[in-house]
């Protein structure tokens, strides 16, 4: 009964329209009265959940996102991806991927990457003879890339919801390969879909000029050298390589570039602040939530749930990815990874998933979950920028899915994938 009233409440709140942060928040304090918990317990819960020095990391990261995004970076981008690729038959459709997953290594967030490279590639490949729908579709999917790639502020998520126990530095690296194969099968699906529709290739660009772009994009690259270096070399932690990212995020968009106005900086500061505000709240709200989940023993009732259906860990993780998947498409992604993190990691550790392993899971789930109706924020951006219909994206996005679900067994089933990397590090 316990369990019926903290999540039944929980549900309800939802399903009138209340704001997750909140819905939990207000479901702890109704959970917490039901079994006669004082209150007290729970605001130092939620005081608790937001006092985690790690924590620091989400709003440089948010800021650096938010700086090279407005900035000029990902029109930049766009260009130097031009010079490997455009001229490939399709080649526009490459320059959106590969420009996704260098954008996606700067700001980590898969609705900033779909808004600038979206904004910026697809009137141009509309303009090239591309489909718009396709166009959009393409776009859309490669921006999940962000989530894998680092530095994703969800993987710091997933380390805060997992009690602090896995690195974020193991799971900045442990999205490398998963995010660059998801790159790699998309591509190799546009350029299936291009030989089919005969879509137009680009032109070579001239070495003069393709030096001088490749000069002109280098220093945003260079962000993703001062993060993971720093990260690896051991000169940062991760909050350090933040905000020294944002800095030098800075510095690039202001003094280098000099596309953004100084008088526009207070406004972009001020929409971060919202951002990582709403975060925090959900953070601590969560870890209420989170709080009387594990007074009311529910992580053990799951378990024992998952291991009375089959012992065979390959049966559990396939009823694990069927449940997140059709979660990520009713809720977004960071109340999900704080939500369900705490319940379903003893269930991982007990058939033997490394917690690391399990990360790259939930996030390649949940980010195929952004861009999937009927709550896919994604894909909503997605639609706006492309001015499409909902459905007209998400029915040009069938093949795309069919590739995302394929990353997404193959990132389930061959451990290695998410775990090399890390191992070879030393992490």
């Amino acid at each position: 009964m316990d369990t019926l009233v903290l999540l039944g409440s929980f549900f309800v709140l939802m399903m009138v329209g209340m704001p997750v942060a909140y819905a939990l928040g207000l479901s702890a304090l109704v959970g917490a009265l039901w079994i006669e918990l004082p209150l007290d317990a729970v605001m130092i819960q939620l005081a608790a959940g937001v006092n985690k020095f790690s924590l620091l990391a989400i709003p440089f990261f948010v800021l650096a996102g938010a700086i090279m995004a407005e900035g000029g970076m990902a029109k930049r981008l766009v260009d130097f991806a031009g010079v490997l690729v455009g001229f490939i038959r399709g080649g526009l459709s490459l320059v959106n991927i590969m420009a996704s997953t260098f954008f996606g290594a700067i700001s980590g967030s898969s609705v900033a990457d779909t808004a600038s490279i979206g904004s910026v590639l697809i009137p141009e490949m509309e303009r090239k003879g591309y489909p718009r729908d396709f166009a959009a579709a393409v776009t859309v999917s490669g921006s999940v890339q962000a989530i894998l790639i680092p530095p994703s502020h969800n993987a710091v998520i997933y380390s805060l919801a997992a009690g602090g126990t896995v690195s974020i530095a193991a799971l900045f690296m442990a999205g490398v390969v998963p995010g660059l194969l998801m790159g790699l099968t998309l591509a190799a699906l546009c350029l299936v879909i291009a030989r089919k529709e005969n879509y137009p290739k680009g032109e070579v660009i001239p070495l003069k000029q393709a030096l001088k772009i490749s000069v002109d994009a280098l220093w945003g690259l260079m962000t993703m050298v001062i993060i993971l270096g720093g990260i690896l070399s051991g000169v940062f932690t991760a909050n350090e390589s933040a905000s020294i990212a944002v800095l030098w995020a800075f510095f690039v968009t202001m003094f280098v570039y000099r596309d953004y106005k100084w008088r526009d900086l207070p406004k972009l500061v001020h929409r971060t602040v919202k951002t990582v505000t709403v975060v925090m709240i959900l953070i601590g709200f969560a870890a209420c939530f989170g709080y009387l989940m594990t007074l009311m023993q529910i992580p053990m009732k799951v378990t024992t749930f998952f291991t009375t259906i089959s012992d065979n860990p390959l049966v559990i993780l396939g009823l694990i990815n069927i449940m997140l998947l059709v979660l990520g498409c009713l809720m977004d992604m960071s109340p999900l990874i704080l939500i369900l993190t705490p319940i379903l990691l003893p269930v991982v550790k007990m058939i033997g998933v490394d917690p690391v392993h399990f990360g790259m899971i939930m996030m390649v789930n949940l980010g195929i979950g952004l861009i999937t109706p009927p709550v896919g924020t994604v894909l909503f951006v997605g639609a706006a920028v492309s001015k499409l219909k909902i459905g007209v994206v998400t029915k040009a996005m069938t093949p795309f899915f069919v590739a995302l679900f394929i990353v997404l067994l193959m990132v389930t089933y061959i451990p290695s994938l998410s775990l090399w990397l890390p191992r070879l590090m030393g992490l």
